[in-house]
């Protein structure tokens, strides 16, 4: 059949072999080569680091969570905060900011208000009043009325 090379490379997977090819420093048999070695993190070698890591595996054991909601949600929560704030703010400028006509709408607007309210409480009063007085009110009207009619014929 087919005679292959021992050299070349196998294109089958037999038990045992891997897809990637294994470096050939790990047979041990080529000391002039430099052997990789694995990097030092400086981060993980400092004693803040490893105390914070030691401190956070403890509470983690408590049950104590530091941070109860995802960086994400801290970030969108202050987002919407200040979203919030801003719409106040352009609001308060909105108020800040009224136009000549704006004012005198608002004038005339508490004008009314308060013109309601005094008939309102006429109203009120007429109502608490006795039945004597009124009657002693339609009375003088009606005098008054007539007064003014004589005058005027």
């Amino acid at each position: 059949m087919s005679h292959r090379d021992p050299r070349e490379p196998c294109l089958s997977l037999s038990p045992g072999r891997s897809v990637m090819a294994e470096p050939d420093y790990l047979d041990g048999d080529c000391d002039e080569l430099i052997k990789p070695k694995k990097l030092i993190n400086p981060v993980k070698i400092s004693r803040n680091h490893q105390d914070l890591h030691r401190e956070l595996l403890m509470n983690q054991k408590r049950g104590l969570a530091p941070q109860n909601k995802p960086e994400l949600q801290k970030v969108m929560e202050k987002r919407k905060r200040e979203q919030v704030l801003k719409a106040q703010k352009e609001e308060q400028e909105a108020h800040k900011k009224r136009s000549d006509l704006e004012i005198e709408l608002m004038k005339r607007q508490q004008k009314l208000e308060q013109l309601e309210l005094e008939q309102h409480k006429d109203e009120e009063e007429q109502e608490n009043t006795p039945e004597f007085v009124k009657m002693k009110s339609n009375l003088r009207r009606t005098k008054q009325e007539a007064d003014g009619e004589e005058r005027t014929t």
